[in-house]
């Protein structure tokens, strides 16, 4: 059988529900040709695609990823990003009041119409751009934190080389065209993942409805899978003539919850169509589970000339491990412990490794570190150990 006939059955059977895919534990499969014949079995018609699950960052999903493309209004996600994280740090405050500028005025496109002078409270604001996907209001933020929209964009971009964005340049807040303004499915993914760390900012991302300015101003939720999708969380919509129309959505059931990113769809209907697709098949593939207990495996790891004989391993478990729908018991583990560990022993020390598998595909590795401190073996404390037990004999 020729390997495009091969998957292209194998496709056909994951389409009907009939086999989980054998890449679905440890990503896709890594030829072209493979990864374009399961883009057909979803039917996306968007020019660039990721579905990702969100605690782990585990890529579930992949079409053209990593081409640069225009995100129009979708960029508003690194804008929420800096404004939460600013939050966070006390850099500001929810009811502190923000002045709209000339410049945030003249911004086209989306907005909530702010007049010049105008003030709105941060809350305010935050609101109209997850909402409304406001460009004035956006803009006024950025000039808020930044001083201009210019130095914010500079700060945007320098957190995104923080978060590994390697294929991503912000020229504005807003996301309105602008020539160099682009982004990346899987670096969209990065940043929308790292916004949802901050579970404040679902209090904004799922309104469906609301207004400002005492009723005058209704507010209308841009991303119609918060009303219409079981378990929507968020997260941007975004549509220019230079982009077309994109969406990066997030959403939870049980404990799995997925991060979808699509680009470049060709009307308003489509961008909703394909995200869908990508959520269904994400639910209706994968489920998250906890991690194996490993208490009882964790024996005491000897340390040579200390003042304890040996140190308790202990480490981080992950939040949860992806596996295909049913395959909990396709978890396996394996525990790696230093041979020859020396005092004096610090706290937190790595002393050895446990890697996770599913279905035999690596699924992380984490570091087992030393629970106490073990001081070295001096001559003062030999002897006194030495006299202690000497004392302790008469």
């Amino acid at each position: 059988m020729k390997k495009t006939s091969l998957w292209a059955g194998l496709a056909l059977a994951v389409a009907l529900g009939c086999i989980q895919p054998a890449f679905a534990g440890g990503g896709l499969p890594s030829d072209p040709e493979s990864q374009e014949v399961l883009a057909q079995s979803l039917s996306l018609s968007c020019q660039s695609a990721i579905l990702l699950e969100q605690t782990t960052g585990q890529v579930l999903y992949e079409q053209n990823a990593d081409e640069p493309l225009p995100p129009a209004s979708v960029t508003k996600v690194m804008t929420m990003l800096l404004v939460m994280e600013a939050l966070d740090e006390g850099v500001i405050t929810l009811d502190e009041m923000v002045t709209c500028s000339p410049h945030a005025n003249s911004m086209g496109g989306s907005q909530i119409w702010l007049e010049i002078g105008e003030q709105m409270t941060v809350d305010e604001l935050l609101k109209a751009v997850a909402t409304v996907s406001a460009n004035d209001a956006a803009v006024a933020l950025a000039e808020h934190l930044a001083g201009s929209e210019e130095e914010f964009a500079r700060r945007m971009n320098e957190r995104a080389a923080q978060l590994g964005m390697t294929n991503t340049h912000f020229v504005n807040a807003s996301g309105l065209d602008e020539e160099g303004h682009l982004t990346t499915a899987r670096d969209i993914a990065i940043m929308s993942r790292e916004l949802m760390k901050h579970e404040a900012i679902t209090q904004y991302t799922t309104i469906w409805m609301d207004s400002l300015r005492d009723g005058a101003t209704q507010l209308v939720n841009t991303n119609k899978l918060i009303r219409f999708y079981n378990g929507a969380t968020g997260l941007k919509t975004g549509t220019t003539d230079g982009a077309g129309h994109c969406l990066t959505a997030t959403a939870t059931r049980g404990n799995l919850s997925l991060v979808a990113v699509t680009l470049g769809s060709a009307t308003g209907d489509e961008r909703f169509a394909n995200t869908r697709a990508l959520l269904d098949y994400g639910f209706a593939s994968f489920d998250a589970v906890p991690p194996p207990d490993l208490s009882e495996e964790l024996t005491p790891v000897p340390v040579r000339g200390g003042v304890e004989e040996t140190v308790r391993p202990v480490y981080e478990a992950p939040g949860m491990i992806v596996v295909p729908k049913g395959g909990e018991d396709t978890i396996t583990h394996e525990v790696t412990l230093v041979s020859d560990l020396q005092a004096p022993v610090d706290g937190g020390q790595k002393v050895g490794t446990v890697a996770f598998f599913v279905d035999g595909t690596p699924a992380g590795e984490y570091d087992l570190l030393a629970e106490t401190s073990v001081e070295a073996m001096s001559l003062t404390r030999a002897f006194g150990f030495l006299w202690t037990a000497l004392t302790s004999m008469a």
